[in-house]
């Protein structure tokens, strides 16, 4: 597989291209009675972390006094937690399957030891794989060759992108750009297929299906299989056919699990609050993005594995019955 970049000087890059903090003053508080500032680390602004981020900081700097919440852009799961252990940010999103990698070490956290603990599930993600149609591309197999965006660097999506590819013995042409940049591309016909880790369904998607044909390309069989044995965070998913304007079959995926994460550092009330917040004021986030509805408190802890929960979040969750 081709690299353009240096991949771990890439993902210091990603690190610093943060955009505007969303910084909100608690609602009814002043500068004197404001408690905390935390910052949270979301991911590219093409993709589904970065404005779904937004939304949950404007409700808890609203919602929780003497708390404001800005956010910054990233590379995502994977540069999300080297940037929380690097205590750069408070918060973070990432997938589960990153986080579980980063608590045992293993992976592209191969002996490394990060203090990550597990607040609450956001939204179940889709690892979508979708090409342009004139590409004919069906099959992960079919990727051989080609021209393909992996994901930003230091994402979920790269680092799944790059075992999936790797498990399949394919080699690539690797364009590691944000998933904005590769709906670009996907347009222009620069790029014959993308990844990425979204919310399904993803609007960055349907947007380029409405400029050009796509298909959604399906994991098949033995690869299919070998995947969701190497990764017990992941989940078989079956994406129906008309998701997407003018994708008119239907395509084998698989899922995973975005989650709200910070260190043992943080302060054990204010996890508490944050974490009750995010799960009674849900239905404000969803006015202000749509994935904000998939936040509930029934699926709050599923497929946490061997994540530590915060102990605020622990108080939280045995009140209100969410813990086993």
């Amino acid at each position: 597989m081709t690299m353009r970049a240096d991949r771990r000087m890439a993902r210091r890059l990603a690190a610093l291209v943060a955009a505007p903090a969303l910084l909100l003053a608690a609602c009814g508080g002043d500068d004197d009675s404001a408690s905390g500032l935390l910052t949270m680390a979301t991911g590219s602004t093409g993709g589904t972390y970065f404005p779904l981020g937004g939304a949950m900081a404007q409700v808890w700097s609203n919602e929780i006094d003497g708390l404001r919440v800005s956010t910054q852009a990233s590379g995502a799961s994977t540069d999300n937690i080297e940037l929380l252990s690097a205590g750069e940010v408070d918060l973070i999103l990432s997938i589960n399957g990153s986080a579980g990698r980063a608590v045992a070490g293993t992976g592209e956290f191969d002996g490394q030891d990060h203090d990550v603990m597990f607040l609450g599930n956001i939204y179940r993600e889709v690892n979508q794989i979708v090409a342009r149609a004139d590409a004919n591309i069906e099959t992960v197999e079919d990727l051989d060759g080609r021209r393909v965006a992996i994901g930003p660097p230091g994402s979920g999506t790269a680092i799944f992108a790059e075992a999936l590819l790797d498990r399949a013995g394919i080699d690539v042409d690797v364009f590691q750009d944000t998933f904005g940049e590769a709906a670009d591309r996907l347009r222009d016909g620069s790029i014959d297929a993308s990844f990425g880790i979204l919310a399904f369904p993803a609007g960055s998607l349907e947007e380029v299906a409405n400029s050009v044909d796509l298909t959604l390309v399906s994991l098949e069989g033995d690869l299919l299989q070998q995947t969701l044995a190497d990764d017990g965070t992941l989940a078989e998913f079956e994406a129906p056919a008309g998701t997407y304007t003018g994708i008119d079959e239907p395509a084998t995926l698989v899922s995973n699990w975005a989650a709200l994460y910070a260190t043992s550092d943080l302060d054990e009330d204010t996890a508490y609050d944050i974490v009750r917040v995010l799960y009674e004021q849900n239905e404000i986030i969803a006015e202000a993005h749509a994935v904000g509805g998939e936040i509930q408190i029934d699926t709050a802890t599923d497929a946490i594995g061997d994540i530590p929960v915060h102990p605020g979040a622990e108080r939280y969750y045995e009140e209100v019955g969410a813990l086993e």
